[in-house]
């Protein structure tokens, strides 16, 4: 009976490897720290940033830019957006078209978030006032969930319409407009509006550093192995 006996394997490979997976995890951590530096120059701009530009159709805006729009509220059409989660608690932002003008794609204002009651929201609460107004506050966006399942806005004609995280799009096809390509989020000063408590990112400078530490630590451990591994070789032999 024969015995078939592999080929060990080169003593070399388990270095290669390793020094593979270092540079791997040094790569990681320090795009960690970019991402980190990133969301931390953005927090100063955001925090910084006092003087509200005048926002006309067609105009280049970045992201949390101070804007002030004047317009005509369409209170008769707004949406209530369900399932958004502040301090732990379920609640709605409320979304209100303002009109710039009637050749102009509509520009959605998020006027805050409202706390969900057992008995729905009272239509007196979303009510404004007439006419032309100016608004103040930050170009953003909608908020974008993981994974929904279903229409994000139902089909009835009825309003307010409640929706689910809906994209630019679905909310375009219920108003019959087009839209502006940001959210204008209401300045907390602002008259008309509910909670607001606009930040860049839940997800902060502070945790990108976090994990960048851990790919570095893991980096470390692994470069250390290494070393010992081939000393530990080196002296058998």
């Amino acid at each position: 009976m024969n015995e078939k006996s592999g080929k060990p394997l080169p003593t070399w490979l388990p270095l290669v490897v390793g020094t593979f997976l270092v540079i791997q995890f040094a790569a990681l951590g320090a795009w960690q720290v970019s991402r980190g530096l990133e969301k931390r120059a953005t927090q100063q701009i955001f925090q910084a940033e006092s003087v509200y530009t005048p926002w006309h159709d067609g105009m280049d805006v970045r992201s949390f830019q101070n804007l002030s729009a004047t317009g005509t509220f369409d209170a008769d059409r707004q949406l209530v957006l369900d399932n958004i989660i502040i301090n732990s608690r379920y609640g709605h932002y409320v979304l209100t078209p303002l009109e710039i003008a009637k050749d102009q794609p509509l520009l959605l204002v998020n006027r805050g978030w409202i706390e969900k009651d057992a008995n729905g929201i009272d239509p007196g609460r979303l009510a404004l006032p007439a006419g032309k107004v100016t608004v103040r506050g930050r170009a953003g966006s909608l908020p974008k969930a993981g994974y929904k399942m279903g229409d994000a806005i139902p089909t009835s004609d009825a309003w307010p319409k409640h929706a689910v995280y809906p994209s630019s799009e679905e909310v375009s096809a219920a108003l019959g407009r087009e839209l502006q390509p940001f959210v204008l989020l209401m300045d907390h000063n602002e008259e008309g509006g509910f909670l607001r408590h606009w930040v860049p990112s839940e997800f902060g400078p502070g945790k990108h550093f976090g994990y960048a530490l851990q790919w570095f630590a893991m980096g470390a451990v692994l470069c250390g192995l290494l070393v010992w591994n081939y000393r530990k070789k080196r002296f058998d032999s």
